[in-house]
């Protein structure tokens, strides 16, 4: 098994390397992931910087004493793939952030589409944000990424279509779309753009802004995904498709 990975600010080790892991991450390494000297750990900044480390011992309950060497690069993969996710009701929205996460999609786009039930506004729709972004830091944790997905701040349809406009590849999934996701034509580096709409659909008038900004309608099959689901089975295709998973 790959070993436990643990979020930090900053790499700057003491004499030897010593690095002393304390806060909620040290007392989470001690007190519930019980890790002991030999054990092997990751850091990382959740942006690509990371470190294996083994730890030397334990102070109390919430303070990990590693050994640290060097610190490491991960370079940002190709193609980047974004999801545009339409706002769903309840906790699905962090259901779909964990998964797409898991998966490896590079950023999430929270959409306030026409057809949401659910909408993002003032005090409740900063709190609903921060729980997106915590459930991809907690997700990119337990996949072992050390570069985490971007979580947007909530974006209007017409943001949505300018970022379609700037992509090397923009597909939207809709049943109206003739061409299967699996068979579409990828690009080997640049952007992927692809916008997951609401349980209600994509209303006409969306799509057809889409399509104006260069984003085509895709399928992904027979069946018919919820809104919490279809970003997670699409962003496999896309990275299967593209060798990332290779």
């Amino acid at each position: 098994m790959t070993a436990p990975v643990f979020v930090v600010e900053d790499f700057q080790a003491g004499g030897g390397g010593r690095y002393v892991l304390d806060g909620p991450e040290g007392r989470h390494a001690v007190s519930v992931k019980r890790l002991r000297a030999g054990e092997d750990v990751v850091l990382t900044d959740g942006s690509g910087r990371w470190a294996d480390c083994v730890v030397l011992d334990t102070e109390g309950k919430d303070r990990l004493i590693l050994q640290l060497d060097s610190v490491h690069e991960e370079p940002a993969e190709q193609p980047r793939v974004t999801v545009v996710q339409a706002l769903p009701k309840g906790d699905r929205g962090e259901l779909a952030v964990e998964t797409m996460t898991e998966t490896g999609v590079d950023a999430i786009v929270p959409w306030a589409a026409s057809r949401c039930i659910t909408q993002w506004k003032g005090e409740r729709g900063q709190k609903a944000l921060g729980k997106w972004r915590a459930t991809a830091r907690e997700a990119g944790k337990q996949s072992r990424r050390v570069r985490f997905p971007e979580v947007a701040e909530a974006a209007t349809t017409k943001q949505v279509a300018a970022l379609l406009a700037g992509a090397d590849f923009a597909a939207v999934l809709h049943e109206s779309g003739d061409t299967p996701l699996a068979t579409a034509d990828l690009p080997a580096t640049g952007e992927i753009v692809l916008v997951v709409g609401p349980e209600g659909g994509v209303a006409p008038e969306e799509l057809a802004l889409f399509e104006e900004a260069g984003a085509q309608p895709y399928r992904l099959g027979r069946s018919v995904l919820r809104t919490s689901t279809a970003g997670t089975a699409a962003a496999a295709v896309l990275l299967a498709r593209t060798g990332r998973w290779s």
